[in-house]
């Protein structure tokens, strides 16, 4: 006898909230294994595989590809037990249940039995939609046929008690901030989940209605203004277009939310230094040719720099810690791990290469590659994207000079690095042509005064000046 359970979208960890339907990878009337992946999600983090903890014959999806759903939102129900589409009938899963699965929800945790061959069970003629649910069950079936409920936040609402269909505390929250009454609200989602979409649409017809307010209150100006003028008026073409409004969502909104906390929280400040960096890239070019042609993966620059950090950071731990804003305390971190920013067509990530203070260079540049490539093809998990202390800025392959990096919070600083260009430069007293680049720090002025921070720049300075500096610290 088939039981059918339902799985909701899991906390994906990191503090996330919700996550949009990028793909799915199961049909309704699949079998699926335990802990078989059903649909990719794309968070504020990363693109992640979402298994399913229960085996079985998938009765329902919810959501649409491109559609945002909340934690603790209905993805799927699975009939467990049932071997053939007529008795997978949906049905509404009891709290706590997990007969069938393995009861782990959390991406990353499963049973590790075998995935099993995905095959497709086919519905019998005039049954119900494949889109939404599967065949009716026959009467031998006795799983119940309400729907299953939909989450409910109770609590106070702009005021006032009661009931409301919404799951995720962002969206609460930015009702109350923009003064939005949930109750309101006919929610999208599934069996009326009010989703965040839903909240912005109410915000912007909010502010479409204050702005049509305001215009009516000056027509009467403009009618006599319009009468003393005898011209006709003439439109302007910038009258009738209409601005495009781009959603902060996904990994752009992660970006722009850690950003603007940066700035509200940090009292940031750079200082700057160019540097001759011929004999760094004069070294990078004798270990790649001490490597030979099949010696190996090359040693970049980035990897070099990122040693070279790692180097300075030892001297000047100040840089390699963070601020406990409630206890007020400066909070020095044992070890280094080190992000890096790669920009992607999904927008600006930063990859963490951990304990970077404990690898070489090359290890250090075979992780950076590594990382890379995963952030290229979307598929950073949400670890390979948190828990850095110092990040790496190299904004010199968009063939810029110099910038003022924004602090990854809640680390202390970062480093800048411009693109590497012949320039003219003061070497051994005489005009010569060099490699120059521009390295900025910024820093968080609580943590450390101007001396320290220009410390440690002027020591990176001097490691790319000359490279066997660092053979002190090797």
């Amino acid at each position: 006898m088939a039981q059918v359970l339902e799985f909701k979208l899991p906390d994906l960890g990191e503090g996330l909230t919700e996550a949009e339907i990028v793909r799915w990878l199961v049909e309704v009337g699949d079998v699926v294994a335990i802990d078989q992946p059903v649909v990719e999600v794309e968070t504020a983090k990363a693109m992640v595989e979402v298994p399913c903890p229960y085996g079985g014959v998938v009765t329902a999806r919810f959501g649409e590809e491109g559609s945002e759903l909340p934690v603790g939102a209905p993805l799927l129900t699975v009939a467990v037990g049932a071997t053939d589409a007529s008795s997978a009938a949906p049905a509404s899963p009891a709290d706590g249940e997990s007969s069938g699965g393995s009861g782990n929800v959390l991406v990353g945790y499963g049973t590790g039995a075998p995935a099993a061959r995905r095959r497709r069970i086919r519905p019998e003629r005039n049954t119900a939609s494949a889109t939404t649910a599967a065949p009716a069950a026959p009467a031998a079936v006795s799983a119940p046929s309400r729907p299953a409920p939909v989450a409910v936040a109770v609590g106070e609402v702009n005021g006032r008690q009661g009931p409301v269909a919404v799951v995720s505390p962002l969206v609460r929250r930015l009702a109350r901030q923009h003064e939005i009454d949930l109750r309101g609200l006919t929610g999208s989602g599934p069996d009326g989940l009010i989703l965040r979409a839903d909240v912005d649409s109410a915000i912007r017809q909010a502010g479409q209605a204050t702005e049509a307010a305001t215009r009516t209150a000056a027509e009467p100006v403009v009618a006599e203004a319009s009468t003393a003028v005898a011209s006709p008026a003439i439109a302007s073409p910038a009258a009738s277009a209409t601005a495009e409004r781009i959603p902060l969502r996904g990994v752009r909104g992660a970006v722009a939310d850690k950003l603007s906390r940066s700035r509200s929280e940090i009292p940031d400040a750079t200082c700057w230094v160019d540097a001759d960096a011929t004999e760094l890239m004069a070294a990078r070019a004798a270990m790649n040719a001490a490597s030979g042609p099949s010696g190996g993966p090359k040693v970049s620059v980035l990897a070099l720099l990122a040693r070279i950090c790692t180097a300075a950071l030892a001297r000047y731990p100040e840089l390699n810690s963070t601020v406990d804003t409630a206890a007020r305390d400066i909070v020095r971190l044992p070890g280094v791990h080190l992000g890096f920013a790669a920009q992607t067509e999904r927008g600006l990530v930063v990859p963490v290469v951990r304990d970077a203070h404990t690898r070489n260079a090359e290890s250090i540049g075979a992780e950076i590659a590594r990382l890379t490539e995963l952030a290229r093809t979307g598929k950073l998990s949400p670890a390979q994207l948190t828990g850095g202390t110092f990040t790496l800025n190299n904004y010199g392959v968009f063939g810029v000079d110099g910038s003022t990096p924004i602090i990854n919070h809640p680390e202390a600083a970062m480093l800048g690095v411009g693109r590497i260009m012949p320039k003219p430069w003061v070497h051994h007293g005489e005009l010569a042509v060099r490699q120059v680049v521009q390295l900025s720090l910024t820093f968080d002025h609580r943590v450390c005064d101007g001396g320290t921070a220009g410390g440690f720049l002027r020591y990176v300075a001097d490691c790319v000046e000359q490279p066997a500096v660092l053979l002190r610290t090797l």
